[in-house]
């Protein structure tokens, strides 16, 4: 190696750190999305596309600035169904500078065929499972949440023994009310917090649900968001940014709460207006 003078030395010093800080600054630029997560889209709202050309999304929503997808498995629900060779799936994703590491897994499906739907999730490099609901009806007993919780309990622990992350959204059972408490917060202290994450759905905040709330009760338990915004005035869904949500807040108490992954849940439309205010939103 050839030996270079002190001045040389400098000037190559000094040229390094001008490039290394341009090269951060860049990184900065590129990741100042809320939490410095990459912003994430649920597919289900554009499913009528993904049926009819799946790479078209794919690149319309890497487009807006789409980083991550969540899909839903093709083993339960039938609009996917096409997408049931994981690796052809994985390589679509990749050609757009996509990654999908959650999809949703529907209730018979982790009950009748959990193998295979595993198999799956590995060959699109998925590691957080979540299923929708536990779907235990909308008027639950108690011993209708222990049964559940119980139920589910045994399927993440299956889940886990794979390498996966099960997860729990929060429809119709779980936000349900049972002996003047709410279900969802019973799940919260029976399904076990090794084994299931939550994944909070920002629209249950017409039934006041206010996510901030929870990730600061329960430390830790969520990994994970479906985005949504609500008009107060009109009680009418908003895109992200529009509504009456506090997003600063929400996603500072999401730190607290454990989230990894956030994704807009909404119509085209309204993912192109979400995807915006969240490039701009820093927190």
């Amino acid at each position: 190696m050839a030996a270079i003078s002190r001045r040389e030395f400098f000037k190559k010093t000094a040229t390094d750190a001008a490039v290394t800080g341009f090269l951060a600054t860049r990184v900065v630029e590129t990741h100042a999305n809320p939490l410095g997560l990459p912003i994430g889209s649920q597919t289900y709202p554009h499913r009528a596309m993904l049926k009819q050309d799946f790479p078209g999304l794919m690149k319309l929503l890497a487009d807006l600035g789409v980083q991550r997808i969540e899909l839903c498995s093709p083993l339960g629900y039938a609009d996917f169904a096409g997408l049931a060779k994981g690796a052809e799936v994985r390589k679509i994703l990749t050609d757009h500078g996509l990654k999908c590491e959650s999809a949703h897994f529907s209730m018979k499906e982790l009950r009748q065929t959990q193998e295979a739907s595993i198999a799956w999730a590995n060959e699109v490099g998925i590691n957080q499972m979540v299923t929708a609901t536990l779907g235990a009806g909308n008027n639950p007993t108690i011993d209708d949440v222990k049964r559940a919780a119980d139920e589910y309990n045994k399927i993440a622990a299956a889940a886990a023994r794979a390498g996966i992350q099960q997860g729990l959204h929060n429809e119709g059972f779980e936000v349900s009310t049972v002996d003047g408490r709410r279900t969802y917060d019973i799940l919260l202290e029976l399904l076990d917090p090794k084994l299931v994450k939550f994944q909070f759905q920002m629209s249950t905040i017409r039934y006041g649900f206010d996510a901030a709330e929870y990730f600061m009760k329960y430390p830790g338990r969520f990994n994970s968001m479906h985005l949504q915004d609500w008009d107060a005035e009109t009680r009418t869904a908003a895109a992200v940014g529009k509504g009456s949500i506090d997003w600063k807040r929400v996603f500072t108490a999401a730190r607290t709460g454990g989230v990894m992954n956030y994704f807009i849940e909404q119509n085209m439309e309204m993912t192109k207006e979400g995807v915006a205010f969240l490039k701009a939103l820093k927190v």
